[in-house]
C-alpha cells in the first residue's frame, strides 16, 4: 500500500463500511440520528465549525473538485435559520482549525488546493468583524486539531505536505501570542478532538498509511507535560471489553459531546465509517451505538449544542463520494436515549 497523504487536488473513491457488531457490546447499541435541516450555503466537507453561546458557525471547506470556500454561516437554535456573515479574509480554504474564546473566533491554517496555509483571523461575532492576527508559529499545515479551555486556544498536529507533525501550540488570544506546549503522542493528522470539564481528549488521525491508537488527555491545570495516555483504541488486552477497538481507529472523524458522555463518529478508515462510539470518561472506556444513519461520509464537522429533546450532538457536512456530488449540506442530530429509527430520515 502507498503512503496515504492528504488530499489536495486529488479523491479517493469511498465505500461504505458496516462493522459487525461487537460481541461485548451488544446492550449498549442504541441511539437514534435524525437528519434536522441542511446548510443554507454550499455542500463542502473538510470544514471549520466553533460555537459563540447557543450559536453554532460553519465555513470554509471543499466541493470536492476545484472550488475551496471561504464563507461562514450562522444558526439559530431557536429560530431554526441561518445567516450568512462576511466571509474570512486572507484565501479560501479546506481543512483548518477554528475554536472560540468568549464572544471570538479564531479561524487559521488548511490549504487553498496549492498552497498550504499558516494565517490565522479573529472573528469578532459581536461586530462581526475579521482581523487578520498573528501567524502560526509552527509552520503552514492542514489537517491539523483545535480547542479552546479557559481562555486560551490550541493548535497542533497536522501535515505539512511531507510529514505528519506533533507538535503543539497554546494561544493568547489577549496578548495575540503562541507558546509551543509539546504533545506526547505519536504525530499525525485528520485526528479529532472533544473538550470536557477543562480538558481535552485527542484521539484517531493517521501518519501515512498508520492508523493512530493511542488517545490521550491534555490537562493544562496539571503538571507539566500536562497530556496523561489513556486506554488506547486497539484490541491489547486479555479481555473482551476492548475486542472490537480496532473499528475506533480513523482519520478525519467527528466529534461532539452529550454530557456525561463523548461520540465519535464518521470519518475514513480505507473506506468510509459509519460506525459510532462512545466514550465514557468515568472509566476510560468506549462503547458501540447506532451507526449514522445517513450516507457513510467522511471530512464533516461535529459540535454540541443545548438541547430540550434529548439530542443535543450534531454532524454536519461531509463527503460521502469524490467530486461536488459526493458533498454534503446535511445537518444530522444524535440521541442517545433513543432507539434507532430508519423511518424518520425520508
Amino acid at each position: 500500500m502507498g503512503t496515504h497523504k492528504p488530499q489536495l487536488l486529488s479523491v479517493i473513491v469511498f465505500s461504505a463500511f458496516i462493522s459487525c457488531a461487537p460481541k461485548s457490546n451488544l446492550s449498549t447499541q442504541s441511539g437514534n440520528w435524525s437528519n434536522e435541516y441542511e446548510l443554507d450555503g454550499p455542500a463542502r466537507s473538510e470544514a471549520v465549525s466553533f460555537i459563540i453561546g447557543n450559536e453554532v458557525y460553519i465555513g470554509t471547506g471543499w466541493n470536492g473538485l476545484n472550488t475551496r470556500f471561504s464563507d461562514f454561516w450562522k444558526f439559530n437554535q431557536s429560530s431554526h435559520s441561518w445567516i450568512q456573515i462576511d466571509n474570512m479574509p486572507g484565501p479560501s480554504r479546506s481543512s483548518a482549525v477554528a475554536f472560540s474564546v468568549g464572544q471570538k473566533a479564531y479561524v487559521g491554517t488548511g490549504s487553498d488546493g496549492t498552497n498550504i496555509l499558516g494565517d490565522f483571523y479573529e472573528l469578532d461575532t459581536e461586530g462581526n468583524v475579521w482581523t487578520r492576527k498573528s501567524d502560526f508559529p509552527g509552520g503552514k499545515r492542514y489537517e491539523a486539531v483545535a480547542f479552546s479551555i479557559g481562555s486560551s486556544g490550541y493548535v497542533g498536529t497536522g501535515f505539512d505536505g511531507n510529514n505528519a507533525l506533533k507538535d503543539f501550540y497554546q494561544y493568547d488570544p489577549s496578548a495575540d501570542t503562541w507558546k509551543e506546549i509539546g504533545f506526547s503522542g505519536n504525530k499525525r493528522y485528520g485526528a479529532t478532538v472533544f473538550t470536557y470539564k477543562n480538558a481535552a481528549y485527542l484521539v484517531t488521525g493517521i501518519n501515512g498509511d498508520l492508523l493512530q491508537t493511542d488517545f490521550w488527555k491534555f490537562d493544562p491545570a496539571s503538571q507539566a507535560p500536562n497530556w496523561t495516555e489513556l486506554r488506547r483504541i486497539s484490541n491489547l488486552s486479555n479481555e473482551a471489553y476492548d475486542d472490537d477497538y480496532t473499528t475506533i481507529v480513523r482519520w478525519n472523524a467527528a466529534s461532539f459531546v452529550i454530557p456525561p458522555y463523548a461520540y465519535l463518529s464518521t470519518g475514513t478508515n480505507i473506506s468510509s465509517n459509519a460506525n459510532t462510539w462512545r466514550y465514557d470518561f468515568s472509566n476510560d472506556l468506549w462503547s458501540v451505538k447506532t451507526s449514522f444513519e445517513g450516507t457513510p461520509i467522511t471530512g464533516a464537522v461535529g459540535y454540541s449544542l443545548p438541547s430540550t429533546t434529548g439530542g443535543g450532538g450534531f454532524i454536519a457536512t461531509g463527503r460521502s463520494a469524490p467530486g461536488p456530488t459526493g458533498s454534503s449540506d446535511f445537518v444530522w442530530e444524535f440521541f442517545p436515549d433513543q432507539n434507532a429509527n430508519p423511518n424518520d430520515n425520508n
